[in-house]
């Protein structure tokens, strides 16, 4: 082979070698800065969705996912990681700030970061789902569920580069790591405490992306922001289970009143808004409808006992159908969210003490059958409003009293505006 040939050989291979080693390269200047505060469902989804748009049209060279969740829906949480692997654009998950923490299907989603850092103070892990939570130790009744999720996040932390097995573990044994605890076992990439040393952190990185190792140059990054629009804000708002529970109690109750003092219709419209509200929530939640029945029971059987004399049996049954209902409401395969059993116990102490009220005046009531004149006024004071005459030997005025006016005959002369006490009473006059 000739000299020249060589050379033209040489030249090629080495102009190869360098232009793939530009291609391996991924210059980081602009940044779209997303935020999860909150649980998941497809509010966040819907978010993200659109916020990877943005990224795209706007040419942003990677996304950045600031998490703080304690959880969300399983179904979401796929639809997630589907969205990162689809990325051609690095995505960063950055668990902060202090306090945060990355749980459940939080840690999911942290799994799939093509770079995931935490700060100080926060930690990442306990990823079963709540359903599976008492069997996690018991081989014989382990869930497919969990088998797969954990399956799903070793491929994911392998791909990455991360700890696989301890990945799994948050799945399987509900594990959780503090920040430096994880960095020290290759769950996370590093500790990031402030947004400006992000450059130092992820600067010469080799990263794994679309089957592809590729090195992040990062110098002078410039952040925009993309924040979730009104509609998202709402759906995310009823979307929280708390939420929808606190409005589906507020609109049982207000029908409940407007069944014991029907004719207003003012806590009956405001009933039924609260729980068309609740209803958006329930939506895209994983509802147990087993439970929601059992909850629904509850209110009936309260509903019924204004009508028939249980004694309280029908309140005490519809008491221990609410509670039962309210503590297994969001208890699914799909669901890494659960009400606070903090607000279930209040609920039903509330209730609890509504019916020991009702009940006290109902017995007081019926001791006093026959006792008392239903309306009595006796000795009740009594305010004159106008003066009617005099006829049969007796003075007559109108009297005002609890703010009634009253017929009110006396054989004593009095002003407008003096005070009488009620001694005798008929069914139309009260007579002093």
């Amino acid at each position: 082979m000739k000299t020249y040939q060589i050379l033209l050989i040489l030249t090629i291979s080495l102009f190869t070698f360098f232009s793939e080693s530009r291609a391996q390269d991924i210059n980081i200047k602009e940044v779209l800065e997303l935020s999860i505060d909150s649980p998941i469902t497809p509010a966040t989804f819907n978010y993200l969705e659109q916020g990877f748009k943005r990224a795209s049209k706007q040419n942003s060279d990677a996304i950045l996912i600031k998490l703080n969740t304690p959880g969300g829906l399983v179904s979401t949480t796929k639809e997630i990681l589907t969205l990162i692997g689809e990325s051609k654009k690095p995505v960063m998950v950055w668990i902060s700030p202090e306090g945060a923490s990355a749980t459940s299907a939080g840690a999911i989603i942290a799994s799939a970061a093509h770079i995931l850092l935490m700060s100080e103070g926060t930690n990442i892990g306990a990823a079963t789902p709540i359903q599976m939570s008492g069997d996690i130790e018991k081989s014989d009744v382990r869930s497919k569920s969990v088998n797969d999720l954990k399956a799903l996040v070793q491929s994911l932390a392998q791909t990455r580069g991360r700890n696989a097995k301890l990945f799994g573990d948050m799945i399987e044994k509900a594990s959780s790591f503090e920040a430096r605890v994880a960095k020290e076992k290759n769950l996370v990439d590093d500790i990031l405490n402030q947004k400006s040393k992000l450059e130092s952190v992820i600067n010469n990185r080799m990263i794994h992306i679309q089957g592809e190792d590729r090195r992040i140059l990062a110098e002078r990054i410039n952040y925009s922001s993309y924040e979730m629009d009104l509609g998202q804000k709402l759906l995310n708002i009823f979307a929280n289970p708390n939420t929808a529970y606190i409005l589906f109690l507020i609109g049982a109750a207000l029908i409940y009143l407007e069944f014991q003092a029907p004719g207003g219709f003012i806590a009956g419209s405001i009933g039924a808004l609260s729980l068309l509200l609740a209803a958006i929530g329930f939506q895209v939640l994983p509802l147990n409808f087993g439970a929601m029945a059992l909850i629904i029971l509850g209110f009936v059987l309260f509903i019924i006992e204004i009508y028939i004399t249980s004694y309280g049996i029908l309140s005490l049954a519809g008491l221990a159908s609410f509670v039962s209902g309210s503590l297994f409401l969001l208890r699914t395969d799909d669901s890494y969210i659960v009400i606070s059993q903090t607000l279930v116990i209040s609920a039903s102490l509330a209730i609890s003490l509504f019916l020991i009220i009702v009940g006290y005046f109902l017995v007081k009531d019926h001791k006093n059958i026959g006792k008392t004149k239903f309306n009595s006024q006796l000795d009740e004071s009594a305010t004159v409003v106008a003066q009617l005459g005099f006829e049969n030997n007796s003075f007559k005025y109108q009297v005002k009293l609890h703010g009634e006016v009253w017929n009110f005959e006396s054989t004593s002369e009095y002003q407008v505006g003096d005070v009488v006490k009620v001694k005798e009473q008929t069914e139309l006059c009260l007579k002093g």
